[in-house]
C-alpha cells in the first residue's frame, strides 16, 4: 500500500519542527537547490521559459464555481505580452464552495493536512524557475531577486509555517482524564473527555503586488494546515504567481480525494475591489494581508467578523549612531536603496542621523558627508548597465513615478532619480533612487509611506531623539524592519527596546537590508505563534469515565452523538 502524505513527508516535517523548537534555521529546499540556483539556475529558466511561455496569451483554466467572465489585468514592465485570461468568479459563490469543502478538510486531521501541504510545496519547488519568471514579469523584480522571492527560500518560509501549524495542532490532546470531588463526601468521580481542534472558517488571502508568494505563502499554508479553506485574491497587477500556486494546490488536493475548492482563486479588475467584498463577507473568518497601513487599518475596522493578520510595510527605518565600518555602511545603504527599484517596499525609507554627525573608523562624519558618500556609492553601483539591471527592478506603477516627482520638492536633493537603461529590454523603465535630506520637524513628509526608490536622510537632535522617532512612527505606521548601526552596547540595547515597543524586527550592524531573518516566522503578525493559533479554537467535551447505572443523561448522549458526527 502506498504511504499517505504524512508518512511520505514525516521525516522532513519533523526535522523542521525540531529546528523551530531549538531556535535553529533549517531550510531544506534552499539547502538542496540554492547553490544550483546561484550557479546554473538562470540556465534552468530556458526550460521553465517554455512552460511559462505556454501560459501567455491563453485562458488560465481553473474549474471553479461561479465563473461569470474572463479578465486580463497584468502587463509586463519588460514589454512581454502576457494577455493571460483568468476566470472571474462570483465572490460569494467561491466563499460558499469553500464552506462546503470545510467539514471534510477538518475531518482529515492535522497530520494528513500537513502532509498534503508539504506535497504542495514539493510540487511548487519543481516549478521554482517558472514561478520566478511569473514574479519577474508581473512585479518588475530582477530575475535573480524574483527567484529568491518565489523559489526555494520562499518555499522554506512556507515549510516553517507548515511545521509550526502542525506542532501547534498536535499539541492539542485528543483525550482528557481527570477526577473530581464526589458528591456528599462520596468517592472521587472519574471523568474523561475529548479536545477537538475547530478551524475558524473560510480564510481570505489578499495578495500584494510586490512579493505575492513570499508574503502570500505563510497565510495560505497556516490556514490549510489548521483546517481552514482559502480563497486567494491576488493583486490585479500580479496574478500569475498565485494563480500557478492555486492550480498546483487544487491538483494535489483532488488527487488525494479532497474537494479542490478548498483553495480557489478570486481575480477581478481593479475597479471591482473584490478583495474588499470578500473581506467583509460574514462567512470569511480569517483575513491575511501584507501592504500599506491604510489598507490594513481599513480591514481591521471593517472586517470585524474575521481575525485579521495584517503585516504593514510602513516606514522602514535606519538609525545611524556610529560605525566601525563606514564603507560597509555606505555600500549597504546604497544597495538597499536600489534593490528592485524600491517597488517591493524594502527600501530603507527613513535614515535617522544626528545633525552633529557620528563617529566612524574614518573619523567624524556629518549628515552632509553621509549624503554625499551615499550618492556617490549609488552612482558607482549603477555605473555598469548589466549590474544595474541585476539590482534595479522595472517600474510598474504610475504611483511610483508621481511619488518620485513629489518627494523631490520637500528638501535638498542629495541624489536625483534618473532613468537607467536596461541592456536587454529597451522598453523597461528603470529608475535610480531618490535621496532627499529632511529635518526631524518634517514629520508630515517622512511619516507617509512612499512607494518606489525614495529614501530620506533625516537630521535629528541626537541618537536618543532618533530612537524616540523610530518608536513613535513605526508603532503607528508599521514597518517591515528597523536597523541600527552603533558601536555602543548601550545604544544597541536602547534600540532593541525601541524596536520591541514598536513591534518591529530589528537588524543590528548588518549592511544588507533587509537581512533574511533566521526564521520565516520572525516577521509575521504576532511573531509566529498567534499567527497559527489564531486560526483555530479548541472545544472540549467531558463525561463519566464509567457510565453510572441507568440511562445516560440527555446532555451526555448529545455530546457523544456530536462526537460521532465529528468523527
Amino acid at each position: 500500500m502506498r504511504p499517505g502524505p504524512y508518512e511520505r513527508h514525516r521525516e522532513l516535517l519533523h526535522s523542521v519542527v525540531r529546528a523551530l523548537a531549538a531556535g535553529e534555521c533549517h531550510r531544506p529546499f534552499a539547502e538542496a537547490t540554492v547553490q544550483d540556483a546561484a550557479d546554473a539556475g538562470m540556465r534552468s529558466t530556458r526550460t521553465a521559459g517554455k512552460v511559462f511561455g505556454s501560459l501567455l496569451g491563453r485562458p488560465f483554466d481553473l474549474v471553479q464555481p461561479g465563473e461569470v467572465a474572463r479578465v486580463r489585468t497584468e502587463s509586463s514592465p519588460y514589454g512581454l505580452g502576457l494577455a493571460i485570461a483568468y476566470p472571474r468568479c462570483e465572490p460569494s459563490e467561491l466563499v460558499a464552495a469553500a464552506a462546503r469543502a470545510a467539514p471534510g478538510w477538518r475531518a482529515a486531521g492535522p497530520r494528513r493536512r500537513a502532509g498534503l501541504a508539504v506535497e504542495i510545496l514539493r510540487r511548487l519547488n519543481t516549478r521554482s524557475h517558472e514561478l520566478a519568471l511569473a514574479v519577474h514579469h508581473t512585479t518588475g523584480q530582477p530575475l535573480r531577486a524574483a527567484l529568491h522571492a518565489a523559489g526555494p527560500r520562499a518555499q522554506d518560509r512556507a515549510l516553517e509555517v507548515v511545521a509550526q501549524a502542525f506542532a501547534e495542532s498536535e499539541r492539542v490532546p485528543s483525550g482528557l482524564h481527570w477526577e473530581s470531588a464526589g458528591r456528599r463526601g462520596g468517592p472521587p468521580l472519574a471523568l474523561r473527555g475529548t479536545c477537538t481542534l475547530v478551524p475558524r472558517g473560510v480564510s481570505l488571502l489578499i495578495g500584494c503586488p510586490d512579493f505575492p508568494l513570499w508574503n502570500g505563502y505563510p497565510g495560505l499554508f497556516a490556514s490549510l494546515v489548521t483546517g481552514n479553506p482559502v480563497v486567494v485574491a491576488p493583486h490585479p497587477r500580479s496574478v500569475l504567481p498565485l494563480a500557478i500556486t492555486v492550480r498546483v494546490a487544487r491538483q494535489v488536493l483532488e488527487e488525494a480525494g479532497h474537494d479542490p475548492d478548498l483553495v480557489t482563486l478570486a481575480v477581478s479588475e481593479p475597479g471591482r475591489r473584490a478583495h474588499l467584498r470578500l473581506a467583509t463577507d460574514p462567512a470569511v473568518r480569517i483575513v491575511d494581508f501584507t501592504g500599506s497601513a491604510r489598507v490594513a487599518d481599513w480591514l481591521e475596522r471593517h472586517a470585524a467578523q474575521a481575525t485579521v493578520f495584517a503585516n504593514r510595510t510602513g516606514l522602514n527605518t535606519v538609525v545611524v549612531d556610529s560605525t566601525d565600518d563606514y564603507p560597509g555602511l555606505v555600500r549597504g545603504l546604497a544597495l538597499s536603496s536600489c534593490l528592485c527599484n524600491g517597488t517591493v517596499r524594502t527600501t530603507p525609507q527613513n535614515i535617522l542621523v544626528p545633525e552633529r554627525g557620528f563617529g566612524t573608523d574614518e573619523g567624524h562624519k556629518t549628515l552632509r558627508d553621509l549624503g554625499t558618500d551615499l550618492g556617490d556609492a549609488v552612482d558607482r553601483l549603477l555605473g555598469h548597465p548589466v549590474r544595474a539591471a541585476g539590482v534595479l527592478g522595472a517600474t510598474t506603477d504610475d504611483e511610483v513615478r508621481a511619488a518620485l516627482t513629489e518627494a523631490a520638492r520637500y528638501g535638498p536633493v542629495v541624489h536625483a532619480s534618473g532613468p537607467v537603461p536596461h541592456p536587454r529590454h529597451l522598453g523597461a523603465e528603470l529608475r535610480s533612487p531618490l535621496l532627499v535630506r529632511l529635518r526631524a520637524s518634517d514629520e508630515q513628509v517622512y511619516t507617509r509611506e512612499w512607494p518606489g526608490p525614495i529614501s530620506f536622510l533625516i537630521g535629528t537632535e541626537s541618537t536618543s531623539h532618533s530612537l524616540a522617532l523610530l518608536r513613535r512612527t513605526v508603532a503607528r505606521h508599521g514597518a517591515l524592519y528597523a536597523s541600527v548601526h552603533s558601536t555602543d552596547t548601550l545604544v544597541l540595547a536602547a534600540a532593541e527596546t525601541a524596536a520591541l515597543d514598536a513591534g518591529v524586527p530589528l537588524v543590528e550592524n548588518l549592511d544588507d537590508l533587509p537581512a533574511d531573518p533566521s526564521s520565516a516566522l520572525a516577521d509575521l503578525p504576532g511573531g509566529g505563534a498567534h499567527f497559527v493559533t489564531g486560526r483555530f479554537r479548541v472545544v472540549r467535551s467531558r463525561r463519566h469515565a464509567t457510565p453510572p447505572p441507568g440511562p445516560a443523561p440527555a446532555s451526555a448522549r448529545c455530546v457523544e452523538a456530536a462526537e460521532l458526527v465529528d468523527r
